[in-house]
């Protein structure tokens, strides 16, 4: 038992993994799980393209991520969608598609002000993320296209202005994949490091024939092209230093989602890139914005067999609450996911065949993915969406389907999951070729929400009803001040009610896109939070004690009090609750 522990509930399990005791605690019995397909009544009206022909580009199959953000700052949180774009034999269609800002309305409703925002990019799109990259306090969009990137700008009125010229950041004329903004020396100013994917183009395109059937080619058929690593000047332009930071490819990977974490609490940030059909780059920090790619030693390179996987999404916590960020990747179908365990020596586990069920997800090829403590019992979650790339794949393999069932797994607390995608009600119930996943409180309720987007068709909104009893939370939204103002690489440890949450924050997740900057913590029991402590990006642990639950807190850097933000239907400037009127 870990000094200190309180066990205030009847039923307790002890669970040896490795040689460390862990402490199950999930109540008397489980809270069901109720997931509801909201879609419909929303007012969203998206709908993805790919923008295919049955010329059968191989971009057309990883289109696209999708984000989750409170772009206006009224505390509630928005969708923003990215979308395909019309290609080389498709017909012409009027207004082209584009890329889509869905502003919160609350009680799940949602109104389109893309053109008001003016952030409707008409490239084709394949990633999202989200950053503070000047620092004045409004999230700002990096979108990652097959064509130039573009950085949007939040101007604080509700408008953006794409900067991608003045910044220097459209990254060439790559298949642009994940992104993530991230403090890689600890200036305070967010960097920006961008996952690029394979080498296409149209002139060069050829059809590609498997035993006289035209289907989508994979990316083995493609030169990889180089990662791009961008310093910010703090002037709102950028330099790139990928050379420079260390950042020398063993080979050219393939690159599709990212996520950027401290893996080692050494207060630096490291970078963990999946590769399709390649070994997966884990760069570790030396500190001072150096990389060295360390995948293979640290054990992030390939699945438990030592097989590298078409990797995809990729999402990051700690699920087993042992204090150390654990790391969750999906594959290909007829591949298991991996699910690396971090075991606080410096190294993982790969564990997905003792760990996680592959009932919903070894079929189908997995996209998005999230860790979401979906009951609030203090333990993540898993979402995955599904989804195929071949849509002819009946005549290819009578049991894989272009279109399949999202997935969700519950995490029961002893290192293992459960599959609970037949239990959970309609949300999971909608049969699509899903790509990128967000989870987010939408309707500021307590439960986490999920948003996925399907290729070709209208994205899935689904609202938790769970029916969870008396089991509380918590939001944390973190503000730095000599930090990065989005606090992107700071770690906040929750304690409550006898278990130990570790949560960072993170700038793009998932399959190609961005959720969770305001971070959510299921307490179970808990009506107060004993402790939290706030590691802040390369600089010193701040505490707080004894703050009720149920709230939403906002954590200013060297400020002592917690500001408790209202939560429900009332609409409140964040930038007013924080500095008053």
């Amino acid at each position: 038992m870990r000094k200190g522990t309180v066990i205030c509930v009847a039923v307790v399990f002890v669970a040896v993994v490795a040689g460390t005791a862990r402490w199950v605690n999930r109540g008397q019995t489980p809270a069901r799980i109720i997931l509801r397909d909201r879609t419909a009544d929303s007012g969203i009206t998206w709908i993805h393209t790919d923008g295919s022909s049955g010329r059968r580009y191989i971009v057309e199959t990883v289109s696209a991520g999708l984000a989750t953000f409170d772009y206006d700052g009224d505390g509630w949180i928005d969708i923003y969608f990215v979308n395909g774009a019309l290609l080389p034999g498709c017909p012409d269609v009027f207004p082209p598609p584009r890329n889509a800002l869905y502003r919160n309305l609350g009680k799940f409703r949602f109104e389109d002000i893309t053109e008001f925002a003016g952030v409707g990019d008409l490239g084709y799109g394949l990633g999202v993320t989200v950053g503070d990259y000047n620092n004045d306090g409004f999230p700002d969009l990096y979108v990652c296209n097959f064509g130039p990137n573009v950085l949007y700008r939040n101007n604080g009125d509700g408008t953006f202005t794409d900067v991608t010229e003045e910044a220097g950041v459209t990254a060439g004329n790559e298949v642009g994949a994940g992104a993530s903004f991230l403090d890689i020396e600890g200036d305070g100013d967010l960097d920006l490091y961008v996952a690029n994917y394979v080498n296409f183009s149209f002139e060069t395109y050829k059809p590609h024939i498997v035993e006289g059937r035209h289907i989508y080619p994979g990316p083995m058929i493609y030169d990889g092209v180089p990662d791009v690593l961008y310093r910010n000047e703090g002037d709102g332009r950028f330099t790139d230093i990928t050379q420079e930071a260390g950042i020398i490819e063993d080979g050219v990977g393939t690159g599709m989602g990212m996520i950027c974490a401290d893996f080692d609490r050494d207060g630096d940030t490291d970078i963990f890139v999946l590769n399709d059909v390649a070994h997966n780059y884990f760069w570790e920090n030396d500190g001072s914005g150096r990389f060295t790619e360390v995948g293979l030693p640290k054990g992030l390179a390939f699945d438990s067999q030592g097989r590298y996987l078409a990797s995809m999404g990729v999402d990051c916590a700690d699920y087993d609450n042992d204090g150390w960020l654990d790391f969750f990747h999906t594959a290909y179908s007829e591949q298991m996911p991996a699910l690396y365990r971090n075991t606080g020596q410096g190294f993982f586990e790969e564990v997905a065949t003792l760990a996680v069920p592959g009932t919903s997800l070894f079929p189908h090829i997995n996209w998005g993915c999230n860790f979401v403590d979906l009951d609030n019992d203090g333990w993540v979650d898993l979402f995955v969406a599904n989804g195929n790339t071949q849509d002819n794949l009946e005549d290819l393999a009578a049991h894989i389907t272009y279109r399949a069932r999202n997935a969700v797994l519950r995490n029961l607390g002893n290192g293992k999951f459960a599959e609970i995608t037949e239990e959970v009600g309609d949300g999971l119930a909608v049969v699509e070729s899903s790509r990128g996943s967000a989870a987010d409180d939408l309707d500021n309720d307590g439960r986490m929400d999920v948003v996925v987007v399907n290729a070709r068709s209208s994205p899935t909104i689904i609202r938790n009803e769970s029916q969870l009893g008396r089991r509380h939370w918590v939001h944390f939204t973190l503000i730095g001040t000599s930090s990065n103002r989005d606090a992107v690489g700071s770690q906040v440890v929750v304690l409550a009610g006898g278990l130990r949450q570790t949560r960072e924050v993170h700038s793009g997740r998932s399959y190609q896109g961005h959720c969770g900057t305001r971070l959510h913590f299921g307490l179970a029991a808990a009506s107060e939070i004993d402790r939290i402590e706030v590691r802040w990006h390369g600089r010193k642990t701040q505490v707080w004690e004894k703050l009720p639950a149920n709230r939403w807190w906002i954590l200013i850097e060297d400020q002592t009090e917690a500001l408790s933000v209202p939560m429900g239907t009332e609409k409140k400037k964040l930038w007013q609750t924080i500095w008053g009127p």
